[in-house]
C-alpha cells in the first residue's frame, strides 16, 4: 500500500462483521476509515449470535465484553 494512503499508526483499529449485498466478511478497519451506516437496513452477519447475546435499547449487548 502506498504511504500516502496508509493509515495512521496512532488511532485504534477494529475488526468489523461486514457486509453488502453480495456477501459479509470480516474486515480490520483503522478508525479513520470507519463511516456510519445510516441505512436502518436490518443486519444479516452471519457471526452476530456469536458476538452479541440481543439487542437492548436499540443497542447490541456483547456475549464477552471486553475487559481491556
Amino acid at each position: 500500500m502506498p504511504e500516502n494512503v496508509r493509515p495512521r499508526k496512532d488511532q485504534p483499529f477494529y475488526h468489523l462483521l461486514a457486509e453488502n449485498a453480495e456477501t459479509t466478511y470480516i474486515a480490520y478497519v483503522s478508525e479513520q476509515n470507519l463511516i456510519p451506516d445510516n441505512s436502518g437496513d436490518p443486519l444479516t452477519h452471519p457471526q452476530l449470535d456469536e458476538m452479541f447475546m440481543g439487542v437492548e435499547n436499540g443497542c447490541y449487548v456483547t456475549r464477552n465484553p471486553s475487559t481491556h
